[in-house]
């Protein structure tokens, strides 16, 4: 019996996607449940199973093509794959064979079941991996059940790049210009289609620009107060939640108090409309194989400090294996940026719209600062705090960052809301 295979149900606000990568090909085998094709949108990537095992008779749509939801992508014949197998072993009995032993032992993978200990990949790795030309089964996963993570990949980079100098580093798909038949000193240009999440994220960037009127006003935080917290109470944190209390959960809540104080930096423009919202969903920048991405914590004022830790862990595990969902992804009612991660110390954040606030986090630098008439070194961060200027005025979003800026230097005020 012929099964059609078809393009899910697409989020909303999504019309359409991109065939990323075709992992079978007319005439190969399939499991139920077996991933066979990754699905590009504008802010994930989808994985398509097998419905059933099986044989592929027919392949619709090739990759970079573009799809919409219900289309036809491929036709498979039900339970033909079982039959098939019992084949495979009667060849591999000539002496002929031999040579290509390797080869007929790699082909039933992608048949009727996994070959034991093969390589688990998310799609934005396998991506990787075939962009490198890379043989995934060398490749050691640190990820849960052995899968291979982006990390993992370029460890394996580069281990033979030490073991093996310049050779390796060519046969990865970086010869050397002479091999393409350019002179020593030439400079080459290559042109490449940008991703969706590229393409989109550029889209949307344009969008604040010419929509907004965006102002960023500044100011400096003083950690210390926060450092003494963590190192007083990491080991009880930890052991009591299984999770480190990092930096983040103290501003998620400090940006909470400070939208509390100042709903209109909560707030969003829609039309001659201001919407103001009676919930905090704050999205946290995390940085991705396959671009930026803002995962939202919904409802933030009533999590903890562990479940903010929690679910900021989870997010950043998702984005590098590329597994978040476009409903971790959309909607949000402000945005907090960690540009200190790479060591930024200051910068002009650009809003997420339609929100109306972002605030930017910086590196953070011993630095000398007066107390009590002495001068004493301090951990500091600069602040940065990008608003919507037509609906938030100064006064308002100067106010807010001093808030944000007093609940860190003195985190009793997160207890006492005060």
């Amino acid at each position: 019996m012929s099964l059609e295979l078809r393009v899910p149900a697409l989020p909303e606000s999504v019309s359409d996607a991109t065939i990323l990568t075709w992992h079978k090909k007319p005439g190969e085998t399939v499991t139920q449940d077996e991933n066979l094709v990754d699905l590009e949108t504008d802010k994930v990537v989808l994985e398509v199973p097998a419905p059933a095992d099986g044989v592929i008779q027919e392949i619709r749509f090739g990759e970079g093509e573009t799809v919409q939801a219900d289309d036809l992508l491929a036709i498979i014949e039900e339970g033909a794959g079982r039959a098939a197998a019992p084949a495979r072993p009667l060849q591999e009995t000539a002496p002929a064979q031999q040579a290509e032993g390797k080869a007929a032992t790699a082909e039933p993978r992608g048949a009727s079941e996994p070959a034991a200990g093969e390589p688990v990949l998310t799609p934005a790795v396998r991506r990787l991996v075939k962009e490198m030309n890379l043989d995934a089964t060398q490749i050691t996963g640190t990820g849960k059940d052995g899968r291979i993570l982006k990390s993992d990949v370029m460890r394996y980079l580069d281990s033979l790049e030490s073991d093996q100098g310049d050779k390796d580093v060519a046969a990865l798909g970086s010869p050397p210009a002479e091999e393409h038949g350019a002179p020593a000193g030439a400079r080459p240009e290559q042109r490449v289609a940008m991703t969706r999440l590229r393409a989109r994220i550029a889209e949307r960037l344009v969008e604040a620009q010419h929509t907004a009127a965006i102002l960023t006003t500044f100011n400096e935080v003083n950690l210390q107060r926060i450092m003494e917290l963590r190192k007083q109470y990491q080991e009880q944190f930890e052991r009591e939640h299984e999770v480190r209390i990092g930096f983040m959960s103290f501003f998620v809540k400090a940006v909470v108090e400070a939208l509390k104080k100042f709903p209109v930096l909560n707030a969003s423009v829609d039309g001659n409309d201001i919407v103001y919202h009676g919930y905090h969903d704050i999205g946290i920048a995390v940085g991705s194989p396959r671009g930026l991405v803002v995962p939202v914590l919904r409802d933030a004022d009533q999590l903890s400090f562990a479940e903010v830790e929690k679910s900021i862990k989870e997010f950043g595990k998702k984005a590098n294996e590329g597994s978040l969902t476009y409903d971790e992804l959309t909607g949000g009612t402000f945005t907090i940026s960690n540009g200190g991660v790479y060591g930024s110390m200051l910068s002009t954040p650009i809003l997420n719209p339609p929100q109306s606030g972002i605030l930017g986090m910086h590196n953070i630098q011993q630095r000398p600062v007066v107390e009590n008439g002495e001068v004493v070194v301090r951990p500091m961060m600069y602040l940065a705090l990008s608003y919507d200027h037509r609906i938030i005025d100064g006064r308002e979003a100067v106010q807010s960052l001093v808030t944000i800026k007093q609940c860190l230097e003195d985190p009793t005020r997160l207890l006492l809301q005060v």
